[in-house]
């Protein structure tokens, strides 16, 4: 079935609204989200930190997720492992995501960044999906 995902997506995701995250695509457990590079996302090299790319990859996980769950469950990260191939400046980074494989309690996935079409970093990433709880 899954969850959808507002119209309006400002103040859903505050920390994406933060660093610029914006999803674009969202369903059949598949996201994709895009982040323009600023001065503010750059480490002291001068290249985009490897935790912008890391929260990419969370978030897309966590935002493919979102479409095949129920409406009584939630989602949290077990973990994340993430490959950086490339550094990156400036323009526009892409992250993809696809759940690869998802159970009743646990689900993997993986993501892949891309600048200007090229790969700069993969994420294979492990949720836990429960049930929530009413108070």
């Amino acid at each position: 079935m899954g969850k959808e995902m507002p119209a309006d997506m400002s103040g859903f995701n505050p920390f994406g609204d933060l660093i610029g995250l914006q999803f674009v695509q969202c369903e059949g457990g598949y996201s994709r989200c895009t982040l323009e590079v600023g001065q503010k996302l750059l480490n002291p090299h001068g290249v985009v930190h490897g935790g912008v790319m890391y929260s990419m990859a969370d978030t897309g996980m966590g935002g493919a997720m979102y479409t095949v769950m129920e409406k009584d469950e939630l989602c949290a990260t077990i973990e994340i492992k993430i490959v950086y191939f490339k550094a990156v400046r400036e323009g526009t980074l892409v992250c993809v995501t696809r759940i690869i494989n998802r159970g009743k309690r646990v689900a993997a996935l993986e993501s892949e960044i891309t600048s200007g079409g090229r790969l700069v970093a993969k994420a294979s990433g492990t949720y836990s999906i429960f049930a929530v709880k009413e108070h």
